[in-house]
């Protein structure tokens, strides 16, 4: 079934391929109208008359970007939990057109598995006439090739949840039951005033939204260095989806946020906190082992013609500092609670 909340004119879409991203005199306002199946144990349709799709073994592949933050989430949680050889991955090129992320890293340039060329594909072999942006990540169901949701916010949670049967052994608990409405709250804050926040920075139409985003990314900024100062993880003493969703655009500050998007108060490497903190997410399996700061690089600074219209890609910054010590293991705390790390490697799959 179409989800109605999509069914809009191309011409509101403003996220992913559609359209251009800078709107002079307006702020950026991000289009959250993703197509809301999800995919459960039970495969029973949603609320509001989404189609169900149930937990399989081998019937859905994941694409992402490496460039893409939404989709970095995705790949890190789908490593954390182990789900490689449950849930295949297709990863798109980091740049794309106007109308598709593409499949040019592939032989041929196209997916091994769906036999396409670009992602639109998934999308109009299930949605015809869909008229939004064609997003990752995206889970395509692989026997009919058509797209089953793009909802990025809801993929990793249900990694967590619904697919646990197929979790490996010794796998986090990145959504605990009993942390949910705490990990929930601070995830809004993130969303809105961080990983969102950086693109209202980046995309604003004028002085007055740029200088309003500015100030609330960095309020924000400055409330997490104050939670992370005496604590190493956002909430409890272990890795959560909470975590995850910040690491994904604390990666991308200094390499794209802080110069391509005018977020220009602080470097990350001038955050003492943050700086540990990102530090030690990505010396852990699933997060740095996930990171492709060229690909990162050149999607934004390649695909974002109207900020950079010489399309020229910088060469910095040194990533060796992602390396060095960072002392969080003095505040406690365990990655992976009970658990263990991941065993394979990224490139694994």
């Amino acid at each position: 079934m179409q989800n109605e909340g999509w069914r809009q004119s191309a011409a509101d879409a403003q996220h992913s391929t559609k359209g251009a991203y800078v709107h002079a005199g307006e702020e950026f306002t991000r289009d959250t109208n993703y197509i809301e199946d999800r995919i459960t144990r039970a495969g029973e349709p949603g609320a509001r008359g989404e189609t169900g799709w149930p937990v399989e073994l081998g019937r859905y592949r994941l694409v992402v970007a490496r460039a893409c933050p939404w989709a970095h989430r995705a790949t890190i949680v789908r490593r954390l939990l182990g789900l490689e050889d449950v849930i295949s991955l297709g990863i798109c090129g980091p740049t794309h057109d106007a109308r598709s992320w593409t499949f040019d890293l592939d032989p041929g340039g196209e997916d091994p598995v769906l036999g396409i060329e670009r992602l639109q594909q998934a999308y109009f072999a299930r949605f015809p006439d869909y008229p939004r942006g064609i997003t990752v990540p995206a889970i395509v169901d692989i026997p009919s090739g058509g797209v089953v949701t793009n909802n990025f916010p809801q993929i990793t949670l249900d990694f967590s949840t619904e697919w646990s049967e197929f979790h490996r052994p010794g796998a986090p608990q990145l959504y605990p039951e009993e942390l949910r409405a705490e990990i929930d709250e601070v995830n809004r804050r993130i969303f809105t005033e961080v990983n969102n926040g950086v693109y209202r920075c980046g995309f604003a139409g004028s002085q007055q939204a740029y200088d309003k985003a500015y100030q609330r990314l960095f309020a924000a900024l400055d409330w997490l260095s104050e939670r992370l100062e005496k604590q190493r993880y956002l909430v409890g003493e272990t890795i959560t989806e909470a975590d995850i969703r910040l690491f994904t655009t604390l990666v991308r500050f200094d390499a794209v946020y802080h110069g391509h998007f005018k977020c220009n108060r602080s470097k990350l490497t001038e955050m003492p906190v943050l700086w540990a903190y990102a530090r030690d997410l990505f010396q852990t399996p699933g997060f740095g082992d996930t990171v492709n700061f060229e690909q990162i690089k050149q999607h934004y600074y390649i695909v974002h013609t109207d900020l950079n219209p010489t399309q020229i890609v910088p060469q910095g910054p040194d990533e060796a500092g992602w390396t060095t010590v960072h002392g969080r293991e003095a505040l406690g705390g365990r990655p992976f609670g009970q658990g263990t790390p991941p065993s394979r490697t990224a490139s694994e799959g």
